[in-house]
């Protein structure tokens, strides 16, 4: 994979960039701001750009807004988000163009390199993955015409893991149910939103987790 890694923290920055190269990926630029972002993306068109929330000049929100600029300006642009922070606001500009190709991850809670690249390799192949703690960020202002009222307890559940950017068999471990049920709840899930089979399931299991982030 050919990444752009953006953090105004040089030691985490760098710290990153070997992680990367060690396991086989090609970073074609480091930046430290959110200008340098937009630019970089532009002119590299990597197949995923790794992003922190807070950097110049105000440690805000300027990678979120640079990463939503990015991806208008590169279009559907794979960008996965790695923060200390959860940063509603531009989160949902970033889910709202249902490309996919989004990832949110908490700095502070990935304990596992596998699980971090495989996030990794997930958005740069057009899918989804969140920290549960974005997830429930994102849930709390729910809209009262919520697209998800058809949909069961269980089958939510099914859906909240989906957005994790967990496989079926971990759904089915972590639910103690069989990979049959996991898929009858996903085609359930796809049904009542819309989903049909004219698109792939990938991109189905897409929109819907982007309908669940965004509802």
């Amino acid at each position: 994979m050919r990444v752009v890694v953006a953090d105004d923290a040089v030691l985490i920055r760098e710290g990153l960039v070997r992680l990367l190269e060690e396991f086989g990926c090609e970073v074609v630029a480091t930046v430290g701001d959110g200008d340098a972002l937009v630019r970089a993306v532009a002119e590299h068109r990597p197949d995923v750009s790794v992003v922190d929330v807070r950097m110049p000049p105000s440690f805000t929100d300027e990678g979120l807004r640079a990463a939503v600029e990015a991806r208008r300006r590169v279009p559907g642009a794979p960008v996965l988000i790695l923060s200390q922070y959860v940063e509603v606001s531009y989160a949902d500009d970033l889910l709202a163009d249902a490309r996919g190709a989004v990832g949110y991850l908490l700095k502070d809670r990935v304990v596992d390199v596998d699980e971090f690249l495989e996030g990794l390799r997930r958005v740069a192949a057009g899918g989804t993955v969140f920290d549960p703690q974005v997830v429930s960020q994102l849930m709390v202002r729910r809209r009262k015409d919520d697209p998800l009222a058809q949909l069961t307890p269980r089958e939510r559940e099914v859906l909240g893991l989906m957005a994790e950017g967990k496989s079926n068999p971990a759904i089915g471990r972590q639910l103690v149910i069989s990979d049959g049920a996991v898929e009858k709840h996903i085609r359930s899930i796809f049904n009542k939103l819309g989903l049909y089979a004219e698109d792939s399931d990938q991109h189905r299991r897409v929109l819907a987790v982007l309908t669940y982030l965004r509802s």
